[in-house]
């Protein structure tokens, strides 16, 4: 809706698939700011809005389980890349592929995969994402790290900063390198410690 572009093709979701899921990713962090809650979290029937006390307890809800989804979410991406190394799976057990996968890059006992590979369809359906299931990692990097450039302003809803973020990103499709787009909005490349930093895992 907000690509502008001379050829459709160069739209909308045409873009690299990590790149894809970036702009829609970033907008969640908004629905959280305690300025969107105090104005939209309201009680149904009262219009009351949302406690104080619950707000504040919001960030650290939203970072409780982190690391075992990370762990989880990094098990699948390499299972999946590593179905996708095999040049001759000829009459795979895939089930039992999956168990000696997970079994050589020591998964905790304790964490079940995020999904069990014969039933994953995002690495058997179509091109899109074989091969390429840890891109939404990068994507959650990217909306870190970008979301991180309005906390940097005085104003999370900075509109000088919204102008550069449609312009080099809502805007482009996919007539200039992602990388270069995001580097337009930025002023530099992504920093992947935003995806800690916002998952609560950074060190301090």
């Amino acid at each position: 809706m907000l690509s502008d572009v001379t050829y459709p093709l160069l739209s909308g979701t045409n873009v690299a698939r990590d790149f894809v899921e970036f702009p829609s990713q970033l907008y969640e962090h908004w629905l959280t700011r305690p300025e969107t809650l105090r104005r939209f979290a309201r009680h149904h029937q009262t219009g009351e809005p949302m406690p104080e006390a619950l707000i504040a307890r919001l960030p650290a809800a939203q970072r409780c389980g982190q690391g075992f989804a990370a762990v989880e979410f990094v098990a699948a991406a390499l299972v999946d890349m590593e179905l996708h190394r095999q040049r001759d799976p000829g009459e795979i057990d895939v089930a039992a592929f999956e168990r000696r996968a997970l079994a050589a890059i020591g998964m905790p006992a304790a964490i079940a995969t995020r999904h069990s590979a014969p039933h994953f369809q995002h690495i058997f359906s179509g091109d899109d994402y074989s091969a390429g299931y840890y891109s939404y990692l990068w994507s959650e990097v990217l909306d870190a790290d970008g979301f991180e450039a309005f906390e940097e302003q005085d104003d999370v809803f900075d509109p000088a900063l919204a102008a550069r973020l449609e312009r080099f990103v809502y805007a482009a499709g996919d007539r200039k390198d992602p990388a270069a787009a995001y580097r337009a909005f930025r002023g530099r490349d992504p920093e992947p410690d935003a995806l800690l930093r916002k998952r609560g895992l950074a060190g301090e």
